[in-house]
This record gives C-alpha cells, structure tokens and sequence, in this order.
C-alpha cells in the first residue's frame, strides 16, 4: 500500500489502518455475531500479519477494555514504524461506558493510556464523542486539554471521533484529525467529510463493513478508501485473512 499524506499532521499512514476493539472487549459491541477475544498468540500474529501487509496505523482506545495492554509488547517493539492513536473522554468500566470531558479526568485518563501502550507519547489523540460532538467542542474543556496534550508532547496530533456532521466541521480551526462512520450504506457524512479534508484535516473513516454487515467486506473497504476525502480506512477485524483480503482490494 502506498502511505497516504494525513491532512497537515505531517504523518503519513497506509490507506488501510487496524481497530483493536476486539482484541479487548466483546461485551456490549454493536457487531453481528458474538466473539471469543483473541490469545495471546493470536493478537501476536495478527498484529505481525497487519505490519507485514503494509498496516503501520494502529487505533485503540481504554474503552475498548484491555487493548491497550496487549498492543503493549508490539508498540514496545515497533514504535518507530507505526502511527498510533488512541482516545479519551469514555471510559468502558463494570461492562458498561461513561463520559467525561473536564480537564483532570482526561488528563488522567491520557496519563493511563501512555502508561498501558508502555509509550511516552501516541501519534494521534483523538477525543472519544458520545454523540454531543458540538457540546463536547464548544462547551467543555476537551479542546483545550488536548491541545496542551500535544503542547507536552503527549501526542503529534489530535482530534475527534465524531458522529456527527456539525461536529465533524466544528473540528476545522480547532483540531488535526476527524474520524467517522462512512460506507457505502450511509454515506451521510461524506459533505461534512470533504470540508474538513479540504481545510487540511486528516480524515480517518470507521464502520466501512457496516460493523460485519457488508456483503463484500473487502469491495467495502475498497470504496471507502478511494474517496479523495479519506486518507485511511480503520478495519476493526481479528482475521489475518480478512485484513490481507481488504488490502489486496485497496491495492487493485
């Protein structure tokens, strides 16, 4: 795969990127089908496979239960190939999520992510909305906190993981990076998508498989990757198969 310029951030990323949610959580996902999460093993290969491939973005979060602890090892052994991006702002406890968004909570919360990675700063720091994108920019103390993030060099970037169009164009003149749903079903916030790339954010997309549902996963990541507006597709998949099958079609 041929990297792909993120915005302005000055990384550059392959055009498929890897979600890790399910290699730490499998409770209260909006996935199809039921799964066991991963051994040890397995994450190992999966995360060699990914890196063989040509993936060097790799996305996680602290809801997404132990993740981070088991993308530890691998950060710890690929640091300087890979572009990494975490979240604040949800919190996955006592199987079920909460929000907070004041300024010591993240900064803690940021402080335990670089601790679990095993790493002293990510590449991209992405605030995780619970869908009040405008209230979360506009009215709470996220912004700030991770701009001053980025000051300490916590972190090369920062950014949203929207759900909304105006949140998605409230993050031009404020942030680095959006991230958000967009696939061949629900291409609603494509608009909102194409402003923010072309006021120079990077623009990473999720959900291109409708979350398992696609009936071509591979042609579904294909497509999402190829618009102009999208720099990189996040897959979130524990098949190695699956993973190489969306590369091959993003490479045609």
């Amino acid at each position: 795969m041929v990297p792909r310029a993120l915005g302005k951030t000055g990384l550059r990323v392959a055009p498929v990127g890897l979600g890790t949610v399910k290699l730490g959580r499998n409770f209260d996902v909006k996935y199809p089908k039921e799964f066991e999460l991963p051994t040890d093993a397995e994450v190992a290969a999966l995360l060699a496979r990914a890196l063989e491939l040509g993936v060097n973005l790799f996305d996680t979060a602290p809801a997404y239960g132990s993740s981070e602890l088991r993308l530890a090892p691998f950060v710890k052994a690929h640091r300087n190939e890979i572009v990494l991006a975490t979240k604040c702002g949800e919190i996955f406890a006592k199987q079920s999520s909460k929000w907070d968004f004041r300024r010591a909570p993240l900064e803690d919360q940021i402080a335990q992510s670089l601790k679990r990675l095993g790493t002293d700063h990510v590449d991209l720091l992405l605030l995780h909305s619970d869908g009040r994108d405008e209230e979360i920019l506009t009215k709470t103390d996220a912004v700030a906190t991770l701009i001053d993030a980025k000051k300490r060099g916590q972190a090369r970037a920062v950014g949203l993981s929207a759900k909304t169009d105006a949140g998605i164009r409230g993050c031009i003149g404020l942030l680095d990076i959006v991230m958000a749903p967009f696939n061949q079903a629900d291409q609603s916030l494509g608009s909102a998508l194409e402003g923010a790339h072309r006021a120079g954010l990077g623009v990473l997309a999720i959900k291109a498989i409708e979350q398992g549902r696609a009936t071509d996963p591979a042609a579904a990541v294909a497509f999402v990757a190829s618009r102009p507006f999208v720099d990189a597709v996040v897959l979130g998949t524990l098949n190695p198969s699956h993973l190489a099958a969306a590369v091959k079609a993003v490479d045609a």
